[in-house]
Order: C-alpha cells, then structure tokens, then sequence
C-alpha cells in the first residue's frame, strides 16, 4: 500500500509563504545580505587559515590537530559534548590525515565564502556551510556556529532565488533551472 503510494506522481504544493520566503525573488535583497554576510564570515576564516603555516604549510595539520585533540578532551563527564560516534570518526578518520584535514577545512571554507559572496551555486555553497558547521558543533565548538548553521539552512531553502542577484541569475538557467514569471502553483 505505501509502495503504491510512494510510486504514483502526485506531487505536494508549497504552502504560499513558503513560496514567499524562498522562492520569490522580491526577497533576493534580503537574502543577498544574508548570503554576503555568511561568505565574508567563511572567506575570512579561510582566509585566516590560509596564511597560517600550522593550516597551509610546512606546519600543516597542527591547528586542527590541536582542535581535534581538544573535541577528544569533550567526550567524557556526565554531559559530553562530543558523541561517542563522532569521537571514533576523530580517532579514526580526521587524526590519522589532519594535514588532509587543514587543507579541505582551509580551501573548503574560501570557496564556499567565495561562493556565497558572488552567489554562484548558491544552494551548494549553502549546503556545505551548514555542513562545515554541524562538523564544527559536533566537536563541541559553539561559537557563531548554530547562528551561521540557521543562515545556511534558510540560504539552501532559499537556494533558487538566494542568488537571484548574483552570478547564479546567468548560470543557472544555462543548467536547465528556468525562471517563471507569474508562475501558478502546480496542480
């Protein structure tokens, strides 16, 4: 019965304010604020990152080391801020190639700002941030993560008009994503 379900071709209508909030592009300004805002947050830290040795260079991989040695130090007491299956990944996965680690958190993090700033792929770029953060939080690291987790969100919610003023206005339609004018709910 829910295979059948699940198989026919019925597709669910967005409610009309979501449709306002993130996909109508009289709100482009406002996400183009938000958008701007979180690139510079991430091109910075990059940036930062980038002309640090113990990130990118002959000293690559001692600053990460260093915050997963310290997310380890989380994971006991009666609280644990980290979890037990991200502690394992720590040990297991990001130790063992921190220099592989500090290059992809360093590069990952100017091109998603680079990203989001010219607003080209938007969504992706919007995507990965959140996903650089909830890596952040999973470590035990507050800071202005849930903040810059929540804009994320919303930017890859609104990824078709998030870059609306931006580069992602020529490039996406050249992907086959089409603009509608007037456009009537599907029915």
């Amino acid at each position: 019965m829910a295979a059948a379900r699940i198989n026919t071709n019925l597709q669910v209508p967005e409610p009309r304010i979501t449709r306002f909030l993130f996909a109508d592009v009289r709100l482009a300004p406002i996400w183009l604020v938000l958008r701007v805002y979180l690139g510079w947050q991430w091109l910075e830290a990059g940036w930062g990152k980038l002309n640090n040795p113990a990130w990118v260079g002959d000293k690559a991989g001692v600053a990460v080391g260093g915050f997963l040695e310290r997310a380890l130090t989380k994971t006991t007491g009666d609280h644990p801020d980290v979890t037990g299956w991200y502690a394992w990944f720590i040990q297991n996965v990001a130790l063992p190639n921190k220099v592989l680690f500090s290059y992809l958190v360093t590069f990952g993090e100017i091109l998603v700002g680079l990203a989001l700033i010219l607003g080209l792929f938007t969504g992706l770029a919007a995507f990965f941030a959140g996903f650089m953060n909830a890596a952040f939080l999973l470590a035990g690291t507050v800071s202005s993560n849930p903040w810059m987790f929540i804009v994320a969100t919303w930017l890859v919610l609104a990824w078709r008009t998030a870059g609306y003023i931006g580069l992602d206005y020529y490039v996406l339609p050249r992907l086959g994503v089409m603009l509608r004018r007037n456009a009537e709910p599907a029915s």
